[in-house]
């Protein structure tokens, strides 16, 4: 895919509006073929939902040729309330063929604004020449996959379900305190763990992973690998109430405490600018918003 070059007469690139969504749904769906028709509208749909941040585009940018839309970028803005910090997961890049020569205008057009740290998260293998062309870095270089109820407990340890109200959110500062109602009315579990007196927030996404046969809790955020491994054990118990036994974190080693496999150069990730994330903070990404 070509990065820069002029666009030719009748060729835009422009920010989507609310009218472009039947085009934006067709350029999609031919991009993506293995996902529904279904899947983009509620996408679109959730991402209306969401507060704009600031005055950047609320749902991205697209490609259009003489009134049809030939390209698209998803881009997801927020506000990173832990870091206090404005990253954009750019999200769903496709180009009809005979204007592949112009994708990098979509990427390109988001990455003007540097004090963004945009993310790529699920880079697919014809774009990762672009993407590190484009000197974004790896914050992750692979996956762990573990059991956590398999992992020892080493403290008295117990584990509550967020929601508005409870005690021991009061434990917890103010931006973390925001991640986890926020993902709770997503829909992801979004869970306090209380170990040795010390409160250790985390969000968990059910997934379906191996050709969708296995169910699994993808880490959508946690304060740190570390914290991971320290709590994973009674998380696990809590977990496996809820049918889930296994479960995926982004790593780029194996994380001390889980019990599992670490796969090197599988689901890397990437970012752009001056925040960088650590892995397991998927926060506010597609994975959550899109319901992926």
């Amino acid at each position: 895919m070509g990065v820069l070059g002029a666009l030719p007469e009748g060729l835009v690139c422009r920010p989507i509006e609310e009218g472009d969504w039947p085009g934006v749904i067709d350029c999609l769906g031919r991009g993506f073929p293995e996902r529904p028709r279904r899947h983009w509208e509620e996408a679109l749909a959730r991402m209306a939902r969401r507060p704009a941040v600031d005055a950047f585009p609320r749902y991205g940018y697209a490609l259009v040729s003489e009134g049809r839309v030939v390209g698209v970028m998803l881009t997801l803005y927020f506000h990173h309330p832990a870091v206090e910090a404005i990253r954009c997961n750019l999200s769903s890049w496709t180009v009809d063929e005979d204007f592949r020569a112009y994708a990098g205008k979509l990427v390109m057009s988001a990455l003007r604004r540097r004090e963004v740290t945009f993310l790529s998260i699920t880079p697919a293998p014809v774009t990762l020449k672009v993407t590190e062309g484009l000197r974004f870095q790896r914050f992750a270089n692979g996956q762990q996959a573990f059991v956590p109820v398999l992992s020892r407990v080493k403290a008295p340890a117990r584990v509550v379900a967020v929601r508005p109200g409870i005690p021991e959110l009061d434990l917890l500062p103010e931006g973390e305190r925001a991640i986890l109602l926020d993902h709770a009315e997503f829909g992801c579990d979004a869970l306090i763990c209380i170990l040795g007196g010390t409160a250790y927030p985390f969000v968990f996404k059910s997934r379906r992973v191996l050709r969708g046969l296995v169910p699994c809790s993808q880490v959508i955020y946690c304060r740190s690998p570390e914290a991971l491994g320290q709590c994973a054990g009674a998380l696990g118990r809590h977990l496996l109430r809820r049918g889930r036994l296994f479960a995926i974190v982004d790593a780029n080693a194996p994380v001390p405490g889980l019990v599992g496999r670490y796969f090197s150069e599988v689901g890397p990730k990437y970012y752009k600018g001056p925040n960088p994330p650590f892995p397991g903070d998927l926060a506010f990404t597609e994975f959550v918003i899109f319901n992926s």
